[in-house]
C-alpha cells in the first residue's frame, strides 16, 4: 500500500502538489478559469491528467487551491507591511512596493485572484470572498489611518476612499501586467510620482503630510 504522503516517481506528495499548483496558477492566471483545462495543466506540469484529479478532485478543487495560495501570498505581504512602522502615504507606497515585489516573478497571481470567469458559487466563491475581505479590511485600516491624520473620521468618507484606493491598486497592477517590460522598481517609482501628484492641490500645497 502506498504511503499517504508518497508522491509519484519518488517526488514527495507535498512537492508534487506545489509543482501542480505552480503550473495551474500560471495557466489560470493567464488564460482565466474558463479558458483553462485540467489536461493543459497536467501537460504544463509534466504529469498525467488523472494525477491532477487524484490530488485535487476536480477543476474547481484545483482552482480553489490556487486561489487560496495566491490569496495567502498577497494578503501576507500586505499584512506584513501593515504591521510595520509606516503610516499614511508612506504605508500606501510601501504596500504598492510590496505588491509589485511579490508579483514580479509571478504576475499572473493578480488576475487569478480576481478572475471574472471563475465560479460565482460554491467553495471557489467562498475562498475568493474570504481573501477579498481580508484585503479590503487591510485597505480600510490603512485609509482610516491616513484620513485621521488629515482630521477626517467620517466612516462614509473612509468607506468611499477605501473603494478609491482599492481601485487605484487594481488599476496600477493591471496597467503593469499590460506593460511587462516595466520592473517592480520602476512601478514603485511611478506610483510614488503619481501619488505625490494626487496629493498636491492646485495651489501647490502638499496635502500628503
Amino acid at each position: 500500500m502506498a504511503r499517504p504522503n508518497a508522491g509519484t516517481k519518488g517526488v514527495p506528495r507535498i512537492d508534487r502538489e506545489q509543482q501542480i499548483l505552480a503550473a495551474a496558477s500560471e495557466e489560470f492566471g493567464t488564460q482565466g478559469y474558463a479558458g483553462t483545462s485540467v489536461a493543459t495543466v497536467a501537460d504544463r506540469a509534466g504529469i498525467s491528467k488523472p494525477l491532477v484529479y487524484n490530488y485535487f478532485g476536480s477543476k474547481d478543487g484545483l482552482y480553489a487551491a490556487c486561489l487560496d495560495r495566491a490569496g495567502a501570498i498577497l494578503g501576507d505581504e500586505i499584512e506584513r507591511i501593515a504591521g510595520g512602522d509606516a503610516v499614511g502615504i508612506d504605508r500606501g507606497i510601501r504596500t504598492l512596493e510590496g505588491m509589485f515585489s511579490v508579483l514580479e516573478p509571478q504576475p499572473y497571481l493578480w488576475r487569478l485572484s480576481f478572475d471574472p470567469t471563475a465560479p460565482a458559487t460554491g467553495d471557489v466563491a467562498g475562498i475568493a470572498a474570504t481573501h477579498t475581505a481580508r484585503l479590503a479590511k487591510l485597505a480600510h485600516e490603512g485609509v482610516a489611518e491616513l484620513l485621521e491624520l488629515a482630521g477626517v473620521t467620517d466612516e462614509l468618507d473612509v468607506s468611499a476612499m477605501t473603494g478609491v484606493w482599492l481601485g487605484i491598486v487594481d488599476s496600477l497592477v493591471n496597467w503593469w501586467l499590460d506593460h511587462p517590460d516595466q520592473t517592480a522598481e520602476q512601478m514603485t517609482q511611478r506610483s510614488m510620482r503619481l501619488v505625490a501628484a494626487l496629493f498636491v492641490d492646485a495651489a501647490g500645497q502638499d496635502l500628503s503630510r
